[in-house]
């Protein structure tokens, strides 16, 4: 948890909870069946009618409180505003692709982001109805309380970790190094939980249910959320270089590898990704062996 609360942005951390809700209220009403999906760029990804009335809904209730301040959403992309570095980031039903083929795993991203610094982070699980939230330097908190990381919530089994992985949209499927990765991953883990809707990864591992979470090259809008109710959560979050990692949205994607798990975890999940991180002389080799190009 960070050392400093922010209490001056509990207004922002209500309005955020409030909107996921609605949202999630709107998105229930209408899975399995209630919606049209289209496919969304090149790369596979879809986008669905409930991704942007979900997103309409919540940007609306941004504005109604705070017109000035910057949004970036899913859909819509960047709505500017004249609020300093407040960036509010909306992911209004991360685990598009899970709800077009019937699968019940999404769940609804909003984060507040001061100077590229996440302060609010909420995840709202439609299906369920719960929500888990955080403030920076306030803690992380669920339907059951605070959310706390410790090593007695689950001995980690003799046949590893187990984890969850995400790679940004802008990942081909064959590079070299995400493919090397993941493959290391898979050999050395439990499991490796491949979600296709990254905030519901997070939220799993700020409760305690994974023990770990590896990113590539990272997808900006859901990550801040994340980031923060991991972190609040007692998580540690670094680049795969073990450099701290702050979970913001700013710069290229390639900034945007991290690992992050419990804090007695964490010397192993490094020793697994520290070879593929960007620069070491070890990358190299690392790909050629787990590739064998």
């Amino acid at each position: 948890m960070s050392p400093n609360p922010d209490p001056g942005y509990t207004g922002e951390h209500r309005t955020a909870v409030a909107a996921a809700e609605e949202a999630g209220t709107l998105l229930r009403s209408r899975f399995p069946d209630g919606f049209a999906a289209r496919q969304k760029g090149e790369l596979g990804d879809v986008v669905t009618d409930l991704d942007v009335a979900a997103e309409q809904l919540v940007v609306d209730r941004i504005r109604a409180r705070y017109p000035h301040d910057r949004i970036l959403a899913e859909e819509s992309g960047e709505l500017r505003g004249d609020g300093g570095g407040r960036t509010w980031l909306v992911d209004p039903l991360d685990g598009s692709n899970n709800v077009v083929i019937g699968l019940a795993v999404y769940v609804v991203g909003i984060a507040l982001c001061v100077d590229d610094t996440p302060v609010v982070g909420v995840v709202h699980d439609p299906m369920t109805g719960r929500t888990w939230s955080a403030l920076r330097g306030g803690g992380a908190h669920g339907p059951a309380g605070r959310l706390a990381t410790s090593a007695d919530v689950r001995l980690t089994p003799s046949a590893g970790p187990l984890l969850a992985w995400t790679q940004g949209h802008g990942v081909s499927r064959d590079d070299p190094v995400a493919c090397a990765l993941r493959h290391t991953l898979e050999l050395r883990s439990r499991r490796l939980l491949q979600l296709w809707a990254p905030l519901v990864a997070w939220s799993m591992l700020a409760r305690g249910d994974i023990d770990g979470f590896v990113g590539y090259r990272a997808e900006a809008i859901d990550l801040p959320a994340g980031a923060l109710l991991a972190r609040e959560a007692g998580i540690a979050l670094r680049h795969l270089d073990g450099a701290e990692f702050g979970g913001g949205f700013g710069g290229p994607d390639t900034g945007r590898s991290f690992v992050a798990g419990r804090p007695e975890m964490l010397p192993h999940l490094l020793d697994l990704v520290s070879p593929f991180s960007p620069g070491t002389a070890r990358t190299r080799d690392n790909v050629v062996r787990n590739t064998g190009s």
